[in-house]
C-alpha cells in the first residue's frame, strides 16, 4: 500500500493519505491528495521537501536527479563537490525526518510492519489510526520512548518547518521558474556554507 505521508520537524503528521496501490506512482498519489476537499493544502510560496519520486514543482521541492543524494553517500568524509550535490546533502539531511517518522510509527504498531491479511479498506484505516495516536501520544505523553530509542538509532535531524493557509498550490506541474527557484536556493547555500 502507498502511504503518502507529511510531517512537521517536530515528527507529528501533518496530513496522512493511504489506501492507494503499492504500484501507484507517487505523483498521482500527490494530485489525488491535493484535489481532495479536505486534502492536503500547501501556501503559495512555501513548499514541502520531496524526493526524486516527485517533481520539482510549485509547492514541492525535489533533489537533483543523477547527482549523490541519500545520506549514506556523504560518510566517510565525502564532500559535496557541487552546488547540486550540497543542495541534495542538505535536502537529504532535512527531509530524513519523514524516515525517522514512519520508522517510530512501525517500531510502535506492529500491525503496520509486516502484509496484512486485512482487506484493503480495514489497512487504510488501520494506519490512519496510527498516524493519529502517533500525534495524540506526541501530544499527551512527555517523552516518547520510541522516539528516543530510535533517536539513539540514527543522528537527529532538523528540517525546515512549513506553513499552510491561504492562497494555495492547486495542482503538481513542473516548471521552469521552480527549477530557477531551486537553483537560486542551491547556489545562495553553496556560497554560504560554513567550513569552506
Amino acid at each position: 500500500m502507498n502511504v503518502l505521508g507529511v510531517c512537521n520537524p517536530n515528527l507529528e503528521f501533518i496530513y496522512c493519505l493511504a489506501g492507494w496501490e503499492g504500484s501507484s506512482h507517487d505523483g498521482k498519489v500527490l494530485r489525488d491528495a491535493l484535489a481532495r476537499p479536505n486534502g492536503l493544502r500547501v501556501e503559495k510560496g512555501k513548499y514541502y521537501l520531496v524526493d526524486a519520486g516527485y517533481s520539482n514543482s510549485e509547492g514541492f521541492l525535489a533533489p537533483y536527479r543523477g547527482q549523490r543524494y541519500h545520506l549514506k553517500e556523504w560518510g566517510g568524509g565525502n564532500r559535496p563537490l557541487t552546488v547540486e550535490e550540497y543542495f541534495n546533502m542538505k535536502h537529504a539531511t532535512a527531509r530524513n525526518v519523514v524516515e525517522r517518522i514512519f520508522g517510530i510509527l512501525k517500531m510502535r504498531w506492529a500491525i503496520i510492519r509486516e502484509t496484512s491479511w486485512f482487506s484493503p479498506e480495514v489497512v487504510t484505516l488501520l494506519v490512519n489510526a496510527c498516524c493519529l495516536l502517533h500525534n495524540f501520544i506526541k501530544l499527551e505523553q512527555g517523552v516518547d520512548t520510541f522516539e528516543r530509542d530510535y533517536r539513539d538509532q540514527e543522528p537527529e535531524q532538523h528540517p525546515s518547518s512549513v506553513v499552510e493557509e491561504i492562497d494555495l498550490v492547486s495542482g503538481v506541474c513542473p516548471s521552469q521558474s521552480w527549477t530557477h527557484y531551486r537553483d537560486a536556493k542551491a547556489v545562495d547555500m553553496w556560497e554560504n556554507r560554513s567550513g569552506r
